[in-house]
């Protein structure tokens, strides 16, 4: 590592006299101190990815000094293994009001006495089969109540949803056990909605683990359902999975593959923005552009029938807007990133708590690394109380780094009030 670090100052140097900047005059453009970029070229101190991503836009590298920095090591994959058959997920609730999940066997919970409260019970009777009018109508109402937890997961922590999420998927499951083939289908593709949503959620909650084992259980359904699509969107989750986990590899290559599938426009559309955001991670600014616009492309096709829920962000007016933006900053354009963010955060309702919070941590980090310190602490001061609120494990990514970025500027009175406040609630968000 400390010879990456060398060969990365060396070439920092020879493109920072090429361009005839001094220091302090690069360090003015990129926002770092001349005496921070000093020990970089020395190789005293590791470049960070978004310095690297930073310098080579100001000095037109092209990715040169990004592909010099080693990405942070990405977490082990995770596999989710067992028979869905044969195992279930527990939640427990703690008494401090967090949670967690714990996989068990189907007989370990009989033994356990735990199957009355699942009605996993051997030889229990199925639900008695609704009419068609009854059953319609309770697939309707499933589908208000689906609408009302998502708003709900938008103003709340995971904690808060996962149980209800839980019990409405097996619910539903159990409904369409006993009913006939239309109402089945109708049943268990809602069913589907509800694990994939419960997946998201408990991947908000920071266990990625339980994610997967809920996304996986939503393919199930859906096949059960004769919706097969939702297979290739699971590849879309798994690919934001992976990029969390720093994986960006693999996240590129699951996203490429639900891209060059034959699903329906809308998942591969968000496999192309999951593509655009690899793209952009890696620096490679034309291929992330053209990502973007193949997503926004696909996602004007989109057919879906709209009383069906959405795959999806479903808050954010113009989300291949909000994800350029999103690009940008990871492409080293803070700047032009801010500029975007600003202009879609308006758009976005203010009852959508999480997609706020999300965006506009991301935004003030916009700010900061452009410079804008006492816009980015304003900004950031602001969410504080939501950051607090929808405990958001990766949000939490986010308010590391902009911790991070404002740390750079530790003699602005602003940073020093602020920090404190920032980190414990980073913390906290990653702790929840």
């Amino acid at each position: 590592m400390l010879e990456q670090s060398n060969d990365f100052g060396s070439e920092l140097r020879r493109r920072r006299l090429a361009a005839r900047l001094s220091l302090q005059q690069l360090g003015q453009r990129v926002h770092y101190s001349k005496s921070q970029l000093s020990k970089v070229e020395r190789g005293i101190q590791r470049p960070t990815p978004e310095l690297a991503r930073l310098c080579d836009t100001e000095l037109d590298a092209e990715g040169s000094l990004s592909r010099l920095v080693a990405l942070p090591q990405a977490q082990p994959r995770l596999s989710v293994s067992g028979n869905d058959e044969e195992e279930v997920w527990l939640m427990q609730l703690h008494k401090d009001g967090s949670s967690s999940f714990q996989p068990v066997t189907r007989r370990d919970l009989i033994a356990a006495g735990a199957a009355a409260a699942l009605s996993l019970q051997v030889g229990s009777p199925q639900p008695s089969c609704p009419t068609p009018e009854g059953a319609a109508t309770l697939v309707d109402a499933s589908r208000l109540v689906f609408e009302q937890l998502r708003r709900l997961g938008q103003a709340s922590g995971p904690a808060f949803v996962l149980p209800p999420l839980i019990a409405q998927t097996h619910s539903l499951e159990q409904l369409a056990a006993g009913s006939g083939p239309r109402i089945r289908e109708a049943l268990l593709v809602l069913a589907s909605r509800y694990a994939e949503y419960t997946g998201w959620m408990a991947q908000e909650s920071g266990d990625d683990t339980a994610a997967l084992w809920w996304t996986d259980r939503a393919v199930r359904l859906a096949a059960a359902g004769t919706d097969n699509a939702l297979a290739v969107y699971a590849q879309v989750r798994r690919s934001l999975v992976s990029l969390y986990r720093g994986d960006v590899a693999d996240s590129m290559e699951l996203a490429a593959h639900a891209l060059e599938s034959e699903a329906p426009a809308r998942i591969r559309g968000l496999a192309a923005q999951h593509l655009a955001q690899g793209r952009a991670v890696a620096g490679d600014y034309t291929g992330c552009l053209r990502s973007l616009d193949q997503a926004r492309e696909l996602l004007e096709r989109d057919g879906t029938d709209p009383s069906q829920p959405v795959l999806g962000a479903s808050h954010v007016p113009d989300v291949v807007s909000m994800f350029t933006g999103w690009c940008l900053y990871d492409l080293g354009r803070p700047r032009q990133a801010a500029e975007i963010l600003d202009r879609e955060l308006i758009r976005v309702p203010g009852h959508a708590l999480r997609s706020r919070t999300r965006y506009g941590v991301r935004r003030a980090l916009s700010h900061a690394s452009a410079g804008d310190i006492d816009q980015a602490c304003r900004l950031t001061s602001e969410l504080l109380p939501s950051l607090r609120l929808i405990s958001s494990a990766t949000v939490s990514a986010d308010v590391r780094r902009l911790s991070r970025t404002l740390g750079r500027h530790s003699r602005s009175s602003v940073v020093r009030q602020l920090l404190p406040e920032l980190t414990a609630s980073a913390t906290h968000t990653h702790l929840s």
